[in-house]
């Protein structure tokens, strides 16, 4: 950090030099420009700073925006308040940024600001004039050949004071003066910082996960085929990506029988995690799937119905891995030539072995091995990976790993699954990876999930952070879940929903499926470690509410992000309302839930009052989105009731139906 010097014989020469304009508090940034913050193509990026100086003169300032050639466009800031300034626009293209800004006084607003006072308090002089039209003389001086600014300087020249008084004040020569006018005390903030601009799917997507063994309607182990089967209902609840867990062989040593039992029986399919056999390790595919080309024929089904695969990177390894016989060098043994399994307390895996990443001869072979198997699904057209447990390897690695894999195929988008302290899980999105899964799902009641919203939103996550709202994983099984029937599935699918720009869901969810291990957060008859057949027909499934909210997500750009979420005030802590709204969409939506899956909830809460008609006298109409119900609100201050029975909450567009 760069001392300032107040004393010596330099000190003189430093404040003579020093920049008159003060910039401050820029955002995006990420720890200073150490980390890149994020951005999404077709999401309008929101930049501010403070920006100051002494004295009354007005300022300018603009954004500058460099991409990865060193070409810079500008975008004017204005002056929202208090010193700040702001911008907004929408990226149209992926890849790396920076940004700066430059401020100056403005002589131009500031003659102009004066003239248009002394103007209309009847005090304008001569020399008031005159001085207005030395700065246009000056602007022609340095832009000759601006066609505006010569015929702007031979009117002035044949009008008298009142009449060039006039013309100076227009808004034409406004126009042309800013374009033009010179800019006294220039200063820029030093360093720019990095932006990452992402494709749609980083931060807008509602992911299906399913085990494609499961997906054989006869209850034999399913291929690949059985999940085109499953593509157009999955299609018709309108999700964009189905991610499949680890589609490799599994090893045999140690396999787990069902319910995680430490003894598989011979027809046990084993858990997926356990990666590898003598039929190949993390580029080769189970063979009861159907191989490559029985992937290749699902992810051009997939296509047809507008559907990308997402895949899993689970950095790990069964004890049959052919990793083991061939580099052994990899792994760290024990004295007894052993490995040690895998454990994440309070789980153990024992058909699991890690690698070893600082292994002396695991650097750099094993890190190159573990990017060519991206690069390996990448060739075969996946370009979203769900990261196993990313927090349990090495942060120099990722960042390496993600940067190397995008300098190739910007397009790649990593999302971490790390259930882990709040730290590392942030330190995981500064190194790169595009969203992250979330306390979400122990998020319980109302306060607690405005709490943590407000977090992601208005704190420092905001700016790199990308949260994506699993409802469920094989692995999470949520109390709340587990207890709340069917109205606890709709409550927490409307939350997911209408919260973040990313949602998922394991099948079943959808089901209303929460079996569990008594006391615990598990799936009974876990699918980890066995085929699970299901009834997608079964009745008080809620498909037709996931389908319907899945369709509201695509319908307004307010509900494709986290951003633009302000709270409502109500009456009830049970239930949890807010405002969604994105810049430059007109559609302004409200949303409550209730947290209660068992009782009505009863509540009253006041439109806010910027989304109020002009004249508010005549009420304002509102389109009740679930059901479409068209109604009209005579008053600010409403009642509502939600009934678990029913639906337990409600979302309105405010204006009626578009």
């Amino acid at each position: 950090m760069q001392v300032r010097q107040h004393d010596g014989p330099d000190a003189l020469t430093q404040a003579l030099s020093a920049p008159r304009i003060v910039i401050e508090n820029p955002r995006p940034t990420v720890d200073g420009g150490a980390f890149r913050a994020r951005g999404t193509v077709g999401q309008a990026l929101r930049f501010e700073a403070d920006i100051y100086a002494d004295g009354h003169e007005r300022l300018g300032a603009d954004l500058l925006w460099f991409d990865a050639d060193g070409a810079c466009d500008r975008h004017a800031l204005r002056e929202t308040g208090n010193d700040r300034w702001c911008c907004e626009f929408v990226p149209l293209h992926c890849g790396l940024y920076r940004f700066g800004i430059e401020a100056w006084i403005d002589d131009w607003a500031t003659c102009r600001s004066d003239l248009r006072k002394r103007f209309d308090a009847g005090s304008m002089t001569p020399v008031d004039v005159q001085e207005a039209i030395e700065l246009v003389h000056a602007a022609r001086a340095a832009v000759p050949d601006d066609a505006g600014l010569g015929a702007l300087e031979a009117e002035l020249s044949a009008s008298p004071p009142e009449l060039a008084a006039s013309l100076l004040l227009s808004g034409t020569t406004d126009l042309t003066m800013r374009r033009t006018a010179r800019r006294s005390f220039v200063t820029r903030l030093d360093p720019v910082f990095p932006v990452e601009i992402e494709r749609i799917a980083a931060g807008f997507a509602s992911w299906y996960e399913l085990f494609p063994r499961s997906q054989d309607p006869n209850g034999r182990h399913g291929s690949f085929d059985d999940v085109i089967g499953r593509l157009p209902a999955i299609a018709a609840m309108g999700f964009d990506v189905l991610y499949m867990p680890p589609i490799h062989p599994i090893g045999r040593r140690n396999r787990k029988g069902r319910n995680n039992a430490l003894e598989a029986g011979p027809d046990d399919p084993g858990s997926p995690y356990a990666i590898g056999s003598d039929e190949g390790g993390h580029t080769a595919i189970h063979p009861q799937l159907g191989g490559i080309e029985g992937f290749r024929r699902l992810r051009d089904a997939a296509a047809g119905y507008g559907i990308e695969l997402a895949l899993d990177f689970a950095i790990q390894c069964s004890p049959d891995h052919p990793w083991l016989q061939e580099h052994p060098e990899w792994f760290r043994w024990r004295l007894d030539g052993s490995l040690r399994y895998a454990e994440n307390p309070p789980k153990k895996y024992q058909d699991i072995v890690n690698v070893d990443f600082h292994a002396p001869q695991a650097t750099p072979a094993l890190w190159l091995a573990l990017r060519d198997i991206v690069e390996f699904w990448i060739g075969e057209g996946v370009k979203l990976f769900r990261v196993d447990n990313p927090h349990t390897k090495p942060l120099p690695f990722w960042e390496w790993l993600i940067a190397d894999v995008r300098g190739r195929h910007p397009d790649a988008v990593f999302l971490s699954e790390a259930f882990t302290r709040p730290a590392m899980m942030y330190r995981l999105a500064k190194i790169g990876f595009s969203q992250s899964y979330t306390y979400f799902t122990w998020r319980d009641t109302a306060q607690q999930m405005r709490a943590y919203m407000e977090e992601l939103t208005q704190q420092a996550p905001r700016d790199f952070f990308r949260p994506h709202f699993f409802v469920n994983t094989p692995d999470i099984n949520p109390f709340f879940l587990q207890t709340g029937g069917r109205a606890g599935f709709l409550i927490r699918a409307a939350l997911a929903t209408t919260l973040s720009g990313l949602w998922g869901l394991y099948s079943g969810f959808e089901l209303c499926d929460s079996a569990a291990v008594p006391g615990r957060e598990e799936y009974a008859d876990s699918e980890k470690y066995q085929l699970r057949a299901r009834d997608w027909t079964a009745p008080g499934n809620i498909i037709g509410e996931i389908t319907r909210l899945n369709h509201l997500r695509h319908r307004f750009r307010a509900l494709q992000s986290h951003h633009g979420l302000r709270f409502v005030d109500c009456d009830n802590p049970q239930v949890l309302c807010y405002r969604r709204h994105m810049s430059g969409d007109g559609a302004v939506l409200l949303v409550a839930v209730s947290f209660d899956p068992f009782a009505p909830q009863d509540f009253h809460f006041d439109v806010p009052e910027q989304d109020l008609p002009a004249s508010a006298t005549g009420g304002i109409d509102v389109e009740e989105l679930m059901s479409g119900q068209q109604l009209h609100w005579p008053q600010r201050r409403r009642h509502w009731r939600l009934v678990p029975d029913e639906l337990p909450f409600a979302i309105w567009r405010l204006g009626g139906a578009s």
